[in-house]
């Protein structure tokens, strides 16, 4: 998956029609390297809006500081360093979910590959590429599992806590976009929630901008993730490097699976499963797909498109 930046929260607005529940509210701002925007029909809720405002705040700030690797004071920072820590809930819940994925996707997602991505030098700050002799070594450390990184699975569990959230005040229509998304239930206008699979073509480089299909929800909760491999490559002796790495070889994947859309029961799940396809390649991740009921995904290499029989999407 796209490598993720953890920041700290930065600002927090919520847009609000009135002083009572207004039906559908909007909770929007900074946060994980990126913005969000939590939707929620808080009609029969009876919790003032600014309370979940804050909430939201206060998840958002306590897995900053458990699961960033960005955050010089974060649990992870402090693991990462050798030193003892106790694990807080997001830490102890994403070690176990990402065990868990590891073994059903057969180490194809693994959040102990940090010291490939860091001899590998995404984003792209290395001058040559690493000989066999430190991509070895870069295997041996991540088998000591000394090192983790959770950029993979980290914005689809956020999205999953938020949610956990809001089901617990009453809210049952929602969408929760944390650069992956959790929904569940109909938007304001009584339908399904609608999502964009973006074009998986190098010069689009602003997600949205330019629409490959449109996803439909049926209203049931799910997580929807797309990883593609098409906006962050090395070009290196006329040679294209995707910024995918196969934990399990220590190498840049060299298939042609392009984007890797996947809809599962919850958004950390699609996020893992989504990071694991691209790392599978096309026949890998549609027998995976295939093989787990619970799970849909839309499928784009250079050459074709694939999408599961239960995948809702419409082509643009």
């Amino acid at each position: 998956m796209n490598p993720k930046r953890f920041f700290p929260l930065l600002i927090l607005i919520c847009l609000l029609w009135g002083c009572r529940n207004p039906g559908y509210a909007v909770f929007n701002g900074y946060a994980q390297g990126g913005t969000y925007t939590v939707k929620a029909d808080l009609r029969g809720v009876r919790t003032p809006p600014k309370e979940i405002a804050r909430a939201i705040d206060s998840l958002l700030n306590g897995i900053d500081f458990s699961l960033s690797g960005y955050n010089k004071n974060s649990l992870l920072t402090h693991f990462n360093a050798g030193e003892e820590i106790e694990p807080d809930r997001f830490f102890t819940e994403v070690r176990a979910l990402s065990e868990r994925y590891k073994s059903e996707t057969g180490g194809a997602f693994d959040v102990s590959a940090a010291p490939l991505f860091d001899i590998w030098g995404f984003g792209f700050t290395a001058d040559s590429l690493p000989d066999p002799a430190r991509i070895a070594e870069a295997l041996a450390a991540c088998r000591e599992e000394k090192v983790l990184n959770f950029n993979a699975i980290a914005q689809g569990y956020t999205c999953d806590v938020v949610a956990d959230y809001l089901h617990a005040i009453g809210v049952h229509n929602m969408l929760v976009d944390i650069g992956e998304i959790f929904c569940e239930g109909v938007n304001p206008a009584g339908a399904g929630w609608t999502i964009g699979v973006d074009n998986p073509s190098d010069d689009n480089a602003t997600p949205g901008s330019d629409i490959r299909s449109i996803w439909q929800s049926d209203g049931g909760a799910c997580g929807i993730v797309t990883s593609g491999n098409y906006r962050k490559f090395y070009i290196r002796d006329g040679r294209k490097y995707a910024h995918t790495i196969d934990p399990r070889t220590g190498y840049p994947v060299t298939h042609d699976l392009l984007s890797a859309t996947i809809v599962a029961p919850t958004a950390a799940e699609a996020d893992a499963l989504a990071t694991a396809c691209m790392v599978l390649g096309p026949e890998q991740a549609r027998a995976l797909i295939e093989s787990r009921p619970e799970i849909e995904g839309y499928l784009i290499t250079g050459s074709s498109t694939w999408m599961s029989e239960g995948f809702a999407a419409q082509a643009r």
